[in-house]
């Protein structure tokens, strides 16, 4: 079978049950279940099924909020989101025409009031009696609330964007919505890229001027011009403010950009080449539920983002291709998955008959193979034993007997030595390996016998002549790589090897 590259390497999310603890844990939505439980027929709520005003600095007492605006506005987010995700159904409001708010609320303010009836919604008996997937279900519906709030445009005067005919000028905030969710996408897939790979740093917290430039300067770009500072400054400010709407809902941890910097640089918080803090300007993590949510998120767009445990119940050609590109710790935990699922010696034979082949990707599914009988261990050998006459399959059989250290393993014939080293470069040149270790690879086997030029360029393997280039690429002896140059002509001469 044909395997493609993944644009993302694996992910390895916790438990459904773990991330469902956390979704609950979650301040926005703990607080959106508070204030879920403590409406009630009497709450008031607006014309868009908000609280009224009067009811917020209730609300914000029955969650522990400040006395405040900073506590009404936590406690209006946190209604929002109980409304968003189905925690508590609105039926629309009727305007009283007859209704005196100054009289109803102390504002001082005459007009006609709107308010709309409260009841527990569906959703809120999941939350505690559903399965993890309800609960998750439920969290990814705040996700996507929470994430058109950070995309939402921020004004210091409503009446200055309404018209006289009470329409809304958009066009007067400078705002796109599509750009904006756009970017903030980018940035939380760029955290998720750096947060999967199999960097030592992929857990660490990023600086968010990293972030803001991997969005902004160019990869080809030297030394950033002013303008494009500029930019990331301004992105950052951006960022700042759209991860303190984003981490109450736990997708991320975040430090904020230090509000004494700001002070100090004003609107300008481009950090200096020779500031040592940079935590100053921001710090963010993915959480591991964050890794679940943005990974969704990922996945409904379209983007092909695997998760180590997503083969599980596939067979072993769709396991064989699926890791094809994984890195090794990742490829070792899914078969390692795929293996608990089936009994030792059947996963043996299934695994050495999706290896055959003569695709680019064959190779490599070999390799992966003889790792993946390591695993099984001894109860391999029967199934292994049974293709060591296979063309394909017959080196990578004796190998593997002899690294077991099992008795009677027959000699390979000097074809199968010469195939079995083509297949094993052609292997790694496929997963683009380090090139030291393949380097070192290529002069291993060239070095164990003696005239290998002279005899390997016969090998009947589709990667016959392409491995042969590559070895007079690589190899640091000039001659020898002379030697691999000239061979790899004469396998092309020779007709059927290579591309």
């Amino acid at each position: 079978m044909s395997a493609e590259r993944p644009t993302l390497p694996p992910v390895r999310l916790h438990t459904e049950a773990e991330l469902a603890r956390d979704a609950l844990a979650a301040p926005l939505l703990a607080r959106a279940v508070r204030l879920a439980r403590w409406a009630g027929p009497g709450t008031r709520v607006g014309a868009g099924g908000e609280l009224v005003d009067a009811q917020l600095p209730a609300a914000a007492e029955h969650l522990g909020l400040s006395a405040d605006e900073d506590g009404a506005a936590e406690a209006s987010e946190a209604w929002r989101l109980a409304v968003d995700t189905g925690l508590v159904e609105v039926e629309d409001p009727e305007t009283d025409p007859g209704a005196d708010p100054a009289v109803e609320d102390g504002s001082g303010e005459e007009g006609p009031e709107a308010e709309g009836t409260v009841t527990a919604g569906e959703n809120l008996a999941l939350l505690t009696g559903g399965s993890p997937q309800d609960v998750l279900a439920i969290w990814l519906d705040g996700l996507e609330a929470a994430h058109a709030d950070a995309t939402a445009p921020f004004f210091d005067d409503f009446a200055d964007l309404v018209g006289e005919d009470g329409s809304i000028d958009f066009d007067a905030l400078d705002w796109d919505p599509e750009t904006e969710a756009e970017f903030l996408d980018g940035v939380l897939g760029n955290l998720y890229l750096l947060t999967v790979s199999d960097s030592p740093a992929g857990d660490a917290p990023v600086p968010l001027p990293a972030l803001a430039a991997s969005m902004i300067v160019p990869d080809d770009m030297g030394e950033p011009t002013d303008d494009i500072l500029e930019q990331v400054s301004d992105a950052m400010m951006r960022l700042d403010d759209q991860f303190r709407v984003l981490e109450p809902i736990g997708i991320v941890e975040y430090q904020p950009v230090d509000e004494a910097l700001l002070a100090e640089e004003g609107e300008d918080a481009t950090p200096s080449a020779d500031d040592d803090d940079v935590t100053r300007y921001g710090m963010v993590r993915l959480t591991p539920l964050g890794l679940y949510g943005i990974r969704a998120r990922m996945l409904d767009a379209g983007v092909e983002a695997p998760a180590i445990g997503d083969l599980v119940d596939k067979d072993a050609d769709a396991l064989l291709g699926g890791i094809a590109y994984y890195p090794e710790d990742a490829a070792r935990a899914e078969v390692q998955l795929w293996l608990a699922r089936r009994g030792a010696g059947g996963a043996a034979a299934e695994l050495l008959d999706a290896a055959r082949g003569e695709d680019p990707q064959a190779p490599l599914r070999r390799l992966h193979c003889q790792q993946a009988l390591a695993l099984v261990g001894a109860e391999s050998e029967p199934a292994v034993r049974a293709v060591l006459d296979d063309g394909e399959l017959g080196g990578l059989a004796r190998v593997w007997l002899a690294e077991l250290g099992a008795a009677d393993v027959p000699a390979p014939p000097e074809p199968m030595i010469f195939w079995l080293a083509v297949d094993t470069i052609a292997a790694q040149l496929e997963a683009d390996g380090d090139l030291d270790e393949l380097q070192g690879l290529v002069e291993g086997l060239s070095g164990q016998h003696s005239g290998f030029f002279d005899e390997v360029w016969r090998v009947d393997h589709p990667a016959t002549a392409d491995v042969l280039e590559a070895m007079g690429r690589l190899h640091s002896d000039k001659k020898l790589a002379k030697d691999a140059r000239k061979a790899a002509f004469k396998a092309r001469s020779r007709g059927g090897s290579g591309s």
